[in-house]
């Protein structure tokens, strides 16, 4: 289940990340309460999933994760452009989660 909950915090986040942009600046309501509701949803499922995950590891995988999953919602729906050192950096994120997950002795709290 502590994957799961890791999930859901990380989907939260990025989703909540999205609309802390559209809410530019908090000046749109709407977009301004859908984030509100991502971002206590992502904390609440982060602390569940920390109940059973060091929080070393748990923080690691959730934000690489999440930077690459916000990343590439604003690369596909925002437009933003990406290079070829941003792909790299988000290539070695993915493989630092990976060794974590795989090889890390810390993991298996």
């Amino acid at each position: 289940m502590k994957y799961l909950f890791l999930l859901l915090a990380i989907v939260g986040e990025a989703i909540g990340t999205t609309f802390l942009k559209e809410s530019n600046g908090f000046t749109k309501p709407g977009p301004t309460a859908i984030m509100v509701v991502f971002y206590v949803m992502t904390f609440y499922f982060l602390s569940l999933a920390l109940r059973s995950m060091p929080t070393g590891v748990a923080y690691a995988i959730w934000s690489g994760v999440g930077v690459i999953l916000i990343t590439s919602i604003a690369w596909i729906y925002q437009g933003q452009k990406l290079d070829a050192a941003a792909i790299g950096g988000m290539a070695l994120i993915v493989a630092g989660s990976v060794v974590l997950n795989l090889f890390s002795k810390t993991v298996a709290h």
